[in-house]
């Protein structure tokens, strides 16, 4: 089985769906494919989903800011973001396929959605970091 690197060399792009659950609610784990395209020269945007490896396995996140050497990133479902450099940066997304429908990132539900997301994401990441209290709160009682 050939890497997520060798298959964006060969095809420029990969569909695969989505394991994991950091960037729901965009992305459903094991429903939802994305469509990663093979990173060009340019620097990749603010808001863009990005495909990295972190050791050995594959992350797909977002940056939520632009920086001079790397990307400020955090999975919409995370509240803690990561510094990524430049080069660690495989692909981007460009579209999400639910239930058999390609949506586009510039379709205008989509940039609806990054926005609302993101341009919220101090109040996002509060709202998670006391859900996940709650969470280990009550598993301790129970």
């Amino acid at each position: 089985m050939s890497s997520f690197e060798e298959e964006l060399e060969k095809h420029g792009n990969i569909v695969f769906p989505n394991k994991g659950r950091s960037m729901m609610p965009l992305l459903r784990q094991d429903r939802d494919l994305m469509v990663i395209e093979k990173r060009g020269k340019e620097r990749c945007r603010l808001y863009d989903a990005v495909l990295f490896k972190r050791g050995t396995s594959y992350v797909l996140h977002r940056i939520i800011e632009v920086l001079d050497d790397g990307y400020r990133i955090v999975g919409d479902n995370c509240a803690v973001p990561e510094f990524v450099r430049e080069d660690q940066i495989l692909g981007v997304m460009t579209a999400v396929v639910r239930d058999g429908k390609t949506i586009p990132v510039t379709d205008p539900a989509y940039q609806r959605y990054v926005h609302l997301w993101c341009d919220h994401f101090p109040i996002r990441a509060g709202l998670i970091k006391t859900r996940q209290k709650l969470i280990d709160w009550k598993r301790k009682l129970f």
